[in-house]
């Protein structure tokens, strides 16, 4: 693939850059601590576009003799830090509040600030927009990870200039609306970083394929062996965007290791044209043999997930 995936990081950090100096400096007119929330948001993109940016340096390594599977595993350290980054952005952004909260005060140049705030939204926009299609075509979880965490920075700025643009046409005493909505924002926050965590939680722990793509792979088997083939002990998994997966095929015992082979060539071809990114191995096992009946729901119960979408 001649596009490097990393560009796409690059214009994180630079959107990060842009939306950091705009963002602060809406903070620095107007001393709301909604305001401040954002900005301190934009911190967190920034550091973590910086993370990323050498995880992802580091995934897209080739295997090497300590590391057969590759480093794509590094990407899913960077989702969890970016994950860690979010929440302790959201435990200033309570206490900032609380402080407000106790020395409610008016903030200044408000129109303004919120003018700035918007367009640093647009920014982010357009930029999330660009990873997510850069995730996709990469199936990388860190450029996933990254846009999504902008895209939440998006809908929590227009909520923040909705709810502080009240402020515009209310007397002072509305004053504590401010810390309110930063703490909203901070809880909205908190679940996205909760949400990341998870997904690199998820995959450190080799969690199986979904079953989209058990589907995809069964389908390939058959398409290539015969609807009525034997397979079992199919175990798959996923290490950034490298697939692994394999199974036990049962095959005549009289079939020859040239037909035997050249079947499990084409059956990983046909797995590959489905699914990007896939190792595949495959164990050839006498189908007249009982020994090979010997794991039936091995690797995450792939084969039970399998037979409950068949029904």
């Amino acid at each position: 693939m001649s596009e490097s995936p990393k560009k796409y990081i690059y214009y994180s950090i630079t959107a990060s850059i842009v939306t950091l100096v705009l963002k602060f400096w809406a903070w620095h007119i107007t001393d709301s601590v909604g305001l401040l929330s954002d900005a301190m948001e934009t911190l967190v993109n920034l550091s973590a576009g910086l993370f990323a940016l050498a995880a992802l340096t580091l995934a897209m390594k080739p295997a090497d003799h300590a590391h057969t599977y590759g480093h794509g595993k590094a990407e899913y350290f960077s989702s969890g830090a970016e994950g860690m980054l979010i929440l302790i952005a959201a435990i200033g952004i309570v206490y900032a509040s609380i402080e407000r909260f106790i020395s409610p005060s008016v903030p200044n140049n408000l129109l303004t600030g919120l003018l700035i705030a918007l367009l640093s939204s647009a920014v982010n926009f357009i930029t999330a927009k660009i990873m997510l299609k850069g995730a996709k075509i990469h199936d990388s979880i860190i450029l996933e990870a990254d846009a999504k965490h902008l895209l939440t920075d998006v809908w929590t700025s227009i909520g923040l200039v909705l709810g502080l643009g009240v402020m515009l046409f209310t007397p002072p005493s509305w004053a504590i609306l401010d810390p309110i909505i930063a703490i909203i924002m901070a809880l909205n926050i908190i679940f996205t970083g909760f949400y990341l965590i998870k997904k690199s939680y998820s995959g450190l722990m080799d969690n199986t394929l979904p079953k989209s793509e058990l589907s995809l792979i069964d389908k390939s088997i058959r398409k290539c062996a015969g609807e009525e083939i034997l397979y079992h002990g199919l175990r798959t998994r996923k290490a950034g965007s490298q697939r692994f997966i394999d199974f036990h095929l049962l095959l005549p015992g009289k079939s020859t290791i040239a037909s035997s082979h050249t079947l499990c060539s084409e059956i990983e071809i046909c797995i590959k044209d489905e699914l990007k990114n896939c190792h595949v191995t495959i164990h050839v096992e006498p189908e007249e043999d009982k020994s090979s009946y010997d794991c039936e729901e091995t690797g995450g119960l792939c084969g039970s997930i399998l037979r409950s979408n068949n029904e």
